[in-house]
């Protein structure tokens, strides 16, 4: 009969556990570029039990189609940022977050209304911009924390100082130049000839020169439609810009991360002495435990089911109340 009872308890506070938060749908209608009819899905999680104003985190993800959930349409799965916000609510933090362009809901309407060869990076800053304008006037909140993954740090970093946001979060962002970053990344992804042509690419790019003829192998990157997108991407070095943003930072980066690694962190925390940074054993790019191995570590993208790497919610959580 006790061990009844006990399953009875345990069964009613997992019920209030997963009661103990509402999902709203928010929206923004994108302004640049004028003209082009588009509007950006996300999510809104808020804790139930909230009797006075809480923070909100803002979670921008990273490059590719990735959605808010930290999903990409055409590669992995990993469900990183749905868990993040999951967790982060337990915590009484509420989170945003959004289907940032070409990705989730708005993949094929914003290749419509605005075309990957008229892409440019700071739509994205616009972008989250808007959103975070929202949280900052809803009275629910005391407080709006930007926080970008990946290429939404540098994302997050310009927006945070657009709109004077209370915190910054980095998650895996570069701390240097994304040409810089990309030529660190080829010297394991690229073999040795291909790897030389890239670079050539990348140096003529972050120039500002487009290039007219690509190897057919790395057209997937460098076609013509994508070059103007990452030229206006490359005028940004994150260790100049995350200087200008007045509030605190926080930069977070795995140890096992085989895409961005420690030291772009560790450039970031150079250029703001002041900026906690923490480094978190096996975490890799998606935010779980992940062996060194390439391969093996790669399979964990495409595996949901994983729960976050300890200690990033509670780093996080600390950070966002203090």
């Amino acid at each position: 009969m006790n061990r009844l009872l006990t399953a009875a308890l345990f069964l009613i506070a997992s019920c209030r556990i997963a009661l103990a938060q509402t999902e709203e749908p928010i929206h923004y209608k994108i302004t640049e570029p004028a003209g082009a009819d588009l509007t950006l899905d996300g999510t809104l999680t808020v804790p139930d039990n909230a009797t006075k104003g809480v923070p909100v985190v803002l979670l921008i993800a990273g490059s590719g189609p990735t959605d808010r959930d930290c999903n990409s349409t055409y590669g992995f799965k990993s469900n990183a940022f749905k868990m993040l916000a999951d967790s982060l609510v337990r915590q009484g933090i509420a989170v945003a977050r959004y289907d940032k362009r070409y990705s989730g809901t708005n993949l094929k309407a914003a290749v419509a209304a605005v075309g990957t060869d008229k892409h440019r990076f700071d739509y994205y800053v616009s972008d989250a911009v808007g959103f975070i304008h929202q949280l900052q006037v809803d009275k629910r909140f005391s407080k709006v924390i930007v926080a970008g993954h990946s290429e939404g740090s540098l994302v997050g970093m310009l927006a945070a100082r657009q709109t004077k946001a209370d915190k910054y979060i980095s998650i895996a962002g570069a701390g240097q130049n994304i040409a810089d970053v990309m030529k660190v990344q080829f010297q394991t992804a690229l073999p040795d000839t291909l790897r030389s042509l890239a670079t050539v690419i990348l140096d003529s790019l972050k120039e500002g020169y487009p290039v007219k003829r690509v190897n057919p192998f790395l057209a997937t990157m460098f076609n013509a439609k994508m070059q103007p997108g990452l030229i206006s991407w490359m005028k940004y070095d994150p260790a100049v810009e995350i200087k200008k943003y007045a509030g605190p930072v926080l930069l977070i980066n795995g140890k096992h991360d085989i895409q961005v690694a420690t030291s772009e962190a560790e450039r970031l925390k150079a250029a703001r002495p002041d900026a906690t940074l923490v480094l978190i054993d096996r975490m890799n790019h998606v935010l779980k435990n992940a062996p060194l191995d390439r391969a093996a570590n790669i399979e964990t993208y495409n595996q949901p089911h994983l729960p976050l790497t300890p200690g990033l919610v509670e780093t996080i959580a600390r950070f966002v109340k203090k």
